[in-house]
């Protein structure tokens, strides 16, 4: 009996000495390293998202957005890899590695809201079982889009909103297609403008 409770007390006391032993490595690890804690992690915006963004760089973005909208259906029809080119295209103008986007399509109407980066790829080409309703706008295809702004304010500075129509043009022709829109534009890290906001939608027909 005296084995046992001098054999549990020798184990606790080596356990506790293990414990010690780990804590004072640990301690003298953080000593010896002259690295502050956390040091490397991002702490706030970079200085080139502290830039106030213009209405030139907007308009650019819009411009450039459109662009892409037609290249991915160039690629669609020549039988080139139309998918990886809407991929490009949604790193390039959206701010899915910085923030929530919050994006809705103007052909969704079950799934309306497309937070994800799967979700508005599905919406530009198409061929995704969760997203069924698509048929891949941007492969209809275009072979222009033309901008018409009713304002662009950016108030607060690091972040710009426009809003109007945009027109797109059928590449197989037929008359242009007149869609409403609200954007947000922020700074990703490296200063480019990409679109946390993005709605868009087909105008009021008093007739429907």
């Amino acid at each position: 009996m005296k084995n046992t409770v001098f054999n549990r007390a020798k184990l606790t006391l080596t356990a506790s000495a293990a414990a010690t032993a780990i804590l004072a490595t640990a301690a003298t690890a953080q000593t010896n390293d002259n690295t502050p804690i956390g040091a490397g992690e991002p702490t706030g915006p970079t200085e080139a998202q502290m830039q106030c963004i213009t209405e030139k760089e907007v308009i650019a973005a819009q411009a450039a957005w459109g662009d892409g909208i037609i290249k991915i259906g160039e690629a669609y029809s020549s039988g080139s890899d139309y998918r990886q080119a809407a991929i490009d295209h949604i790193d390039t103008f959206y701010a899915y590695d910085e923030s929530l986007v919050l994006f809705k399509p103007t052909l969704a109407s079950v799934e309306q809201f497309r937070p994800s980066f799967d979700g508005a790829l599905s919406y530009f080409v198409g061929g995704n079982d969760s997203y069924p309703e698509d048929k891949g706008f941007a492969i209809t295809p275009w072979s222009s889009v033309r901008w018409q702004n009713a304002g662009i304010t950016n108030n607060i500075c690091n972040m710009a909103v426009a809003m109007g129509n945009y027109y797109f043009t059928p590449a197989n022709g037929g008359d242009e297609v007149k869609v409403e829109y609200t954007i947000g534009y922020i700074r990703d890290a490296e200063g480019d403008l990409k679109m946390a906001v993005h709605k868009s939608t087909i105008p009021y027909n008093p007739g429907n």
